[in-house]
């Protein structure tokens, strides 16, 4: 995954990449940057992209939230780590299929974080070994 920040059609935005599991990358095109940059699917755009200057954020979902806050160990080491590690347990803990998945890898993840582990065990992030990281196919309109 590698962050970026960048203009589509002049309209600012960041984002992450995420692997294509072939060894690529690829950008979700989010709505609000394709109303930005007047683009519609199809459309020709004017891109232009670059790594990050600072590591952005990942957004913390509310279960997560919840946990952490349940869990003042956890959320100790929690604080302490980047927000790429921060960004690779969220992956980690979302890419369950189904939601007893991931709320055993959240119960998981604070276990962890509580005795002090700072990145996800057993989490390529190369999304090479794993078909989970995939480029989506557009929808046909």
């Amino acid at each position: 995954m590698v962050s970026v920040e960048g203009t589509m059609n002049g309209f600012a935005f960041a984002a992450t990449l995420q692997p294509d599991s072939e060894g690529g990358h690829w950008l979700k095109v989010e709505s609000a940057w394709s109303d930005g940059a007047h683009a519609r699917p199809g459309d020709d755009v004017d891109l232009e992209i670059s790594p990050a200057k600072v590591e952005p954020e990942p957004e913390v979902p509310d279960d997560l939230r919840q946990a952490l806050s349940a869990a003042p160990a956890a959320l100790a080491v929690w604080a302490d780590t980047t927000p790429i590690a921060r960004r690779d347990w969220i992956t980690w803990m979302s890419q369950g299929k189904t939601a007893r998945t991931r709320s055993i890898r959240i119960g998981k993840m604070i276990d962890m974080l509580s005795k002090g582990k700072r990145r996800v065990c057993c989490f390529d992030r190369s999304g090479q070994a794993s078909k989970a990281f995939c480029c989506p196919t557009a929808a046909d309109d």
